[in-house]
């Protein structure tokens, strides 16, 4: 802390803070997609199976306003403690009262306390803060942690949905250290090569496990339907492995072999990972080739004579899913998350490219299911023979 520099690993420090502000975010974009489908004739509650009491849309901005001021409360709580702490911390030590300094981290155990108030909220089996919500999506979350039983649609959508998530996870990683290993306000915060510091190989880990879900979830749907689509979703997520490997061996490598082999397999890696899941997002999770209906509201809208049919929606959607994809290499490499600004940025981008997903996600799946329930009535009603048979075996 010399002539007043901040080190660099200070713009890649991860904070909870951060996490709040992508918690809000896509909280409020799913309220958005929610009253688009409730608006249109996409059945979101049958594609995902909810009950009768599942949130709408409004109850979800009604979570999200009273998060938001949890969050408010968070920031400020934050803003307080941790930068005093760690000022004092640094005072004190740099003036040889270590004893004193030591009692800084204390700061920490305020962090503890606030995770833990949320994990017991989550886990609460007593019938408030939307039980039935909770449970679904426990229960949704430990099918995407142990796949031993068929995997369906909300399954997969929301495994899906923490591949998006992957640098959040990995922020909270960090910060569960820094608070395990009392780092919150210790200089050791700083150091890039501490138990807790951007170096550390749980970072790799973390980052590459929802895609590890997904690629199981893929090979589970192999074993019970045997279509070779699920091995080729499977690959697909494969293809994140060695862009995330490849990017945190920077800084367990000589730099020059980092130069001369790692880097150019990471740049071919991470083409072939952006091209290959841009093309299953518009052949095969969208299905682009028939007509969306999602923004035909039941009712005169101004957002469907906007939306509805318009070839310049499908042209932004796929020039932005293109460009997004290539972008999230970077929230994938480790090596590239030094100044924490630019990642923030690009995660609130994938929010919103994964919002965007979301509305022809869905629509393709509630037409697959209208289609086949069409075909199932048709196959039931009897052929033109049939009432001919039929009609013969009367006595006139």
């Amino acid at each position: 802390m010399k002539g007043g520099s901040i080190p660099a690993a200070v713009a890649s420090m991860p904070s909870p803070l951060f996490l709040w502000r992508f918690k809000a975010l896509m909280i409020w974009l799913w309220g958005i997609n929610l009253w688009v489908f409730a608006q249109s004739s996409v059945n979101y509650a049958k594609v995902f199976d909810l009950a009768q009491t599942h949130l709408s849309h409004r109850e979800i901005w009604r979570v999200c306003l009273s998060n938001s001021f949890l969050c408010i409360f968070c920031a400020t709580w934050l803003t307080l403690i941790v930068p005093t702490s760690m000022t004092a911390y640094l005072y004190l030590y740099s003036h040889g009262e270590v004893s004193l300094a030591a009692s800084q981290p204390v700061s920490c155990i305020r962090l503890v306390l606030l995770y833990a108030v949320l994990l017991i909220i989550l886990l609460s089996p007593f019938d408030m803060f939307y039980l039935s919500s909770r449970f679904y999506f426990l229960r949704t979350v430990w099918r995407i942690l142990l796949p031993l039983q068929a995997i369906t649609f909300p399954d997969f959508f929301l495994a899906d949905i923490f591949t998006s998530m992957s640098k959040v996870f990995s922020d909270l990683e960090r910060s569960v250290c820094r608070m395990v290993n009392r780092q919150v306000a210790t200089i050791a915060w700083f150091e890039a090569d501490s138990i807790c510091g951007s170096h550390s190989i749980a970072i790799p880990l973390v980052l590459v496990f929802p895609y590890l879900c997904r690629f199981f979830q893929c090979l589970r749907q192999y074993k019970d339907t045997k279509e070779k689509t699920c091995l080729l979703n499977a690959l697909k997520y494969s293809t994140a492995i060695p862009v995330i490997f490849l990017s945190a061996l920077k800084y367990h490598v000589f730099p020059e072999q980092w130069v001369g082999f790692y880097r150019p397999l990471w740049l071919i890696s991470s083409v072939i990972n952006s091209l290959y899941s841009f093309y299953w997002d518009i052949k095969r999770d969208w299905d682009l080739s028939i007509l969306t209906r999602i923004f035909m509201f039941k009712n005169p809208s101004i957002w469907t004579n906007l939306l509805y049919g318009r070839n310049w929606v499908y042209y932004w959607v796929l020039g932005s899913n293109l460009v997004l994809r290539c972008t999230w290499t970077y929230k994938l490499s480790a090596h590239l998350r030094h100044n924490y600004l630019t990642v923030f940025a690009i995660t609130a981008l994938e929010i919103v490219r994964r919002f965007q997903w979301v509305f022809f996600r869905v629509e393709n799946e509630w037409n697959k299911m209208t289609s086949k329930q069409s075909l199932e009535m048709s196959s039931d009603m009897p052929s033109e023979g049939d009432r001919l048979l039929d009609s013969s075996s009367h006595t006139v």
